[in-house]
């Protein structure tokens, strides 16, 4: 790792997760016109969200990340847009309800383009062709042509970014979100679920609550009518971000304006890696995926180096053990982290530590390991003296099939019926709404 950063510095450093591209001048030519492209982001927006990330490592807010697995660039359209921000939207809703605290929105969108992968080639009935790394790199139908890593879809995935982002702002801004009206947020296919049920209570308990709030107030309170809305991704393509990384207008530093919120993986936070090397110069808070092999020394060389102002807001630490080792990996953390003393926020991500296969191979994740280990977090954390802060979690706005158990009981005889998801399982509403009044309820436990 080199002593002085710059934009650049990454490239002396080993790269995982990198793809390769067969023409090395188409490559440059799109990463240059890129470059001539507007940040999609600003940088007041980031400060902004870093500001309030500071609050819920204090626990005066809590933070709220998910969305898909992977983007598609098929799925950049206004209803499923708009799908992932009502389901934030009432799980937010629900959490702020509960813990009385600001609730930090973040979703995986925008951006969310990139997978990392266990093999780079797949193969199936004897033809081998190059892993599925997200439709950034290539696409996911099995052949020849899909699977080659294309350039041109870097220029694809920034404009698919810039649409959602768009209409996102719009949404975000334009009375969407106005709490008085939660009726905008339904979704058409949600039945009479038990988790529906508790939810409209809630929405005509703070319905009449606004309404007493609006007969004695002198003039409207803004913050009730619109969010804060942000967006992050895996920062897993380096040429691309570092297209997108530009220099404050106001000589504040350099900022990732891809994204408010980039993360580094668990498979490509090696302290002396390029991914490490890319994020510490940037001024984005910061998250950082941490699995059930890191060691304590580890963990707090990492917050180091990505924190070396010990800046509060900066590095969020999104623990994803698995509700089997979770008991047994992250006091160690906690503790060597909280002896280090550098600031960080503590967030769990209770789904990519449970991924199994079903009996015939497919991908899935037990709703029961999921809240287990959420639950376990919370404890975890309460024993500790330390405080989880916020969720990561892969869901959707889609009437999928693909995690098994929830109040709806699906089993693996349902994984058919709608597994939509070209990477990992996600949650569908009526188990992410279950999960957000479990972690509400551990909420008002540590007050």
């Amino acid at each position: 790792m080199s002593a002085k950063w710059l934009v650049d510095s990454w490239k002396s450093c080993e790269a995982q997760q990198q793809p390769h591209y067969d023409d090395a001048q188409e490559l440059n030519e799109v990463l240059a016109a890129l470059r001539r492209l507007p940040p999609l982001v600003t940088s007041w927006e980031v400060d902004r969200l870093k500001d309030q990330l500071a609050l819920a490592q204090t626990g005066r807010a809590w933070l709220l990340q998910g969305g898909d697995c992977a983007e598609s660039f098929d799925d950049c359209g206004a209803e499923s847009i708009a799908s992932k921000l009502k389901v934030l939207l009432q799980m937010s809703l629900v959490l702020l309800y509960g813990s009385g605290k600001k609730i930090v929105r973040i979703g995986r969108i925008a951006g969310q383009y990139a997978k990392p992968r266990s093999s780079n080639t797949e193969s199936r009935e004897g033809l081998t062709l190059p892993s599925y790394r997200g439709d950034l790199i290539n696409r996911a139908p099995f052949s020849i042509d899909h699977r080659r890593n294309n350039p041109q879809l870097l220029l694809r995935g920034y404009e698919r970014s810039a649409l959602t982002l768009n209409f996102i702002r719009a949404l975000s801004e334009g009375g969407f979100a106005d709490l008085h009206h939660p009726e905008n947020w339904k979704l058409t296919f949600v039945a009479e679920s038990p988790e529906c049920e508790l939810y409209q209570r809630l929405v005509q308990s703070l319905g009449d609550a606004l309404r007493f709030i609006d007969a004695i107030s002198s003039s409207p309170n803004p913050d009730l009518s619109r969010v804060d809305f942000f967006t992050s991704h895996e920062a897993l393509h380096l040429p691309y971000e570092q297209t997108l990384t530009r220099e404050s207008v106001r000589g504040t530093g350099w900022y990732n304006l891809g994204t408010h919120f980039p993360w580094i993986g668990e498979r490509t936070r090696s302290i002396g890696g390029a991914h490490v090397e890319m994020l510490r110069g940037i001024r984005n808070p910061v998250g950082v995926k941490i699995g059930p092999t890191a060691k304590p020394d580890e963990v707090v060389d990492l917050v180091r180096v990505l924190n070396s102002e010990n800046e509060p807001g900066r590095v969020t630490i999104i623990h994803r053990f698995g509700s089997d080792r979770v008991k047994e990996v992250l006091p160690g953390l906690i503790e060597a982290v909280t002896r280090c003393g550098t600031s960080v926020l503590w967030c769990c991500d209770p789904m990519h530590g449970n991924t199994v296969s079903a009996a015939g191979g497919r991908k899935t994740r037990r709703f029961g390991d999921i809240l287990s280990e959420l639950r376990s977090s919370f404890a975890i954390h309460r024993s500790c003296g330390s405080l989880l802060g916020g969720v990561h979690l892969e869901l959707t706005g889609e009437n999928v099939t693909e995690c098994i158990g929830g109040s709806t009981g699906l089993t693996e005889d349902d994984l058919n019926t709608a597994y939509n998801s070209h990477c990992d399982p996600r949650l569908n509403y009526e188990q992410a709404m279950e999960i957000a009044f479990a972690i509400a309820d551990e909420i008002r436990a540590d007050r």
